[in-house]
């Protein structure tokens, strides 16, 4: 089964788009950026609609462009196994997965376990269903537990354990394999001084700084949604 492709994302109002899309460049210049991309799949657009109609927090949504992004360079890579920290509704997941070997799998991981069956709702109706292995519960706990080694780890998740979950996965990450870090730029909070109350600031900053400098990583920071770094495994 196929994903038909949807090309105008403005299905359901959006009142502040470059708020709810967490991008730093102008409405009508991002509307322009999404237009002269890849269409979005209509599976992705209907899942974008219900989240905004059912979840809280929607614009924790991956999007199109950044979606359309991610499918991309996950079929360029072509991945057998693919690491997903924080499922939310699923978006990512299935932009990740269309790059999937024929025997690949990826395995997703989130610690909200009433957002799950919604999850599988969307997985079942793609091509990639049978591919996509959910687990639920706390990530720090899970990971040691999978035994796999992951040619793409997509890390986007409670930004506080951002150092402690790249502790964990980068010995699972095969040589060569891409390490996807989301939020990075936190609404650009990361150019502000901290909050000594504000954790996820303070560890994001730490973060950046880490994978910049990391002598295991090449890394990137793109100025895409709301910061995204490609960090290579050497």
């Amino acid at each position: 089964m196929a994903m038909r492709c949807h090309r105008s994302w403005n299905a359901f109002p959006m009142p502040d788009q470059n708020k709810q899309t967490m991008e730093f460049i102008a409405s009508s210049l991002f509307d322009y950026v999404v237009k002269h991309s890849q269409a979005e799949p209509d599976l992705l657009a209907e899942l974008t609609r219900e989240t905004h109609l059912k979840v809280l927090q929607p614009r924790m949504l991956s999007g199109p462009l950044q979606g359309r992004f991610l499918s991309l360079l996950s079929k360029l890579i072509a991945p057998k196994r693919i690491l997903e920290i924080g499922t939310f509704t699923g978006y990512a997941s299935l932009c990740l997965a269309e790059g999937l070997t024929k025997e690949g799998h990826l395995d997703t991981l989130d610690i909200n376990e009433e957002l799950v069956d919604f999850q599988r709702s969307f997985f079942d109706r793609s091509p990639w269903g049978s591919k996509i292995l959910q687990h639920t519960g706390n990530a720090l706990e899970l990971i040691p537990n999978l035994s796999h080694t992951y040619d793409l780890v997509f890390i986007d998740a409670d930004k506080k354990n951002y150092l402690n979950y790249l502790d964990l996965v980068l010995p699972k990450l095969a040589s060569g394999g891409l390490l996807l870090s989301d939020n990075v730029l936190w609404s650009g909070k990361v150019l502000e001084e901290t909050h000594k109350k504000d954790e996820d600031t303070r560890v994001l900053k730490e973060y950046n700084a880490l994978l910049s400098n990391h002598p295991e990583l090449e890394t990137v920071l793109l100025p895409l949604r709301d910061g995204l770094t490609i960090s290579r495994k050497i």
